[in-house]
């Protein structure tokens, strides 16, 4: 244990925000934010609808420019970001969302290629034993020639984690993966990222507003209200700022 921890504590952060101002739309939803997260982290961000989590997530993957401050994510500078360097960003980080985004006219395996040739592999071969990989590792891999209409809920989720996991990324970024999903389903999703985090050492910072969820999987949370976005393990002010 002291060795993970005195690895962890020396790691390079894969995600940095010093003073940092994020906008959603025009305007600052989030000032002067403070974050770090490391290798093996899992990182909660919780609070109402509207106070920035999801700007948050937005701004680490260089979809809204920082207004003020700096940041970094997996080495790319976010306060300096040139919009040829965002696709680069973007392949070294995995994205979830609470949505799915599958192409609905392709199969699951045709879903992954494409994100695979997109992001330039080319080996025909590597390309099919990496689709073969992170269809296993999330227990999909008799579903490879499904549509996507043909899956649950909860099986699409596990496909869409598994096209986050194509290019080996440190940093996974779910967007409230579980929020479309029932009780049981969202149970089954939280086990698979909390297994890639533990396994694999993959950064995960989760977007969600269940309690009941970074309750009964353990992490940093940090809190959005009041235009601001800390780490916090008052019970109290989580209260607060999930009250509706």
């Amino acid at each position: 244990m002291e060795e993970n921890v005195n690895k962890t504590a020396k790691s390079v952060p894969l995600v940095q925000f010093r003073d940092a101002d994020i906008a959603g739309g025009d305007n600052v939803v989030i000032y002067g934010l403070n974050m770090e997260v490391r290798e093996g982290d899992f990182v909660y961000i919780v609070g109402k609808v509207g106070t920035g989590k999801t700007s948050i997530i937005r701004a680490m993957i260089g979809e809204t420019p920082l207004k003020k401050g700096t940041g970094t994510v997996c080495g790319f500078r976010l306060d300096t970001l040139r919009e040829r360097d965002i696709p680069f960003l973007r392949r070294s980080i995995g994205v979830v969302f609470q949505d799915f985004q599958l192409l609905m006219d392709r199969t699951v395996e045709e879903n992954l290629d494409f994100v695979l040739r997109a992001t330039g592999w080319k080996d025909r071969g590597e390309a099919d034993r990496r689709i073969r990989e992170v269809l296993d590792d999330v227990g999909m891999t008799h579903k490879a020639h499904k549509m996507p209409h043909q899956l649950s809920g909860g099986e699409q989720q596990r496909i869409a984690i598994a096209r986050s996991l194509l290019n080996r990324p440190k940093l996974i970024v779910a967007d409230e993966p579980t929020g479309n999903l029932d009780g049981e389903t969202a149970d089954g999703i939280m086990r698979l990222l909390t297994k890639i985090n533990r396994e694999e050492g993959t950064a995960i910072v989760m977007v969600t507003h269940n309690r009941a969820i970074f309750e009964k999987y353990h992490g940093r949370v940090f809190v959005c209200k009041d235009e601001t976005c800390e780490e916090n393990i008052d019970n109290e002010v989580i209260d607060l700022a999930l009250t509706i």
